[in-house]
């Protein structure tokens, strides 16, 4: 008697356990979801659509931005976000106010470009970017 009242929580353990699998699994993300970055500063927006040269969306591209915010500009956020498979991403929480504007800087691979932001005259933005080429220059001696 003894070891069947052993056996029986054992056994209802591993049923549930079994019964838990099906909804383990974890599950893919959806590659179309919108990557954001909140800086919770305030309530403007930048959305991006990151596209190369031939208008085609790149996916994994980074953009970043330096904010330099509050009295005198001391307080300092440094921020980045991915792009999706069609290319977009949005950074949230940007400051209503910020002394010399937003510079978005975007990359990825040896392609660039970039976008800026006065959040006092456009608090949700929208910025379509084209990636290209860096052009170095080269020294002559």
């Amino acid at each position: 008697m003894a070891v069947s009242s052993i056996i029986k929580p054992q056994m209802k353990i591993l049923l549930s356990l079994l019964l838990l699998i099906p909804f383990a699994h974890t599950q893919t993300p959806d590659p179309h979801s919108v990557p954001v970055v909140d800086a919770g500063l305030g309530s403007c927006s930048a959305d991006f659509t990151i596209s190369d040269t031939d208008n085609k969306p790149v996916y994994s591209a980074k953009v970043k931005v330096h904010i330099a915010y509050g009295f005198g500009s001391f307080h300092k956020l440094d921020l980045e976000v991915g792009t999706n498979v069609d290319g977009k991403a949005r950074f949230t929480g940007l400051p209503e106010r910020v002394k010399k504007g937003l510079f978005f800087e975007a990359s990825e691979g040896d392609r660039t470009g970039n976008a800026f932001d006065d959040p006092e005259k456009t608090c949700k933005a929208q910025f379509p970017v084209t990636l290209r080429k860096s052009v170095q220059q080269t020294q002559s001696p």
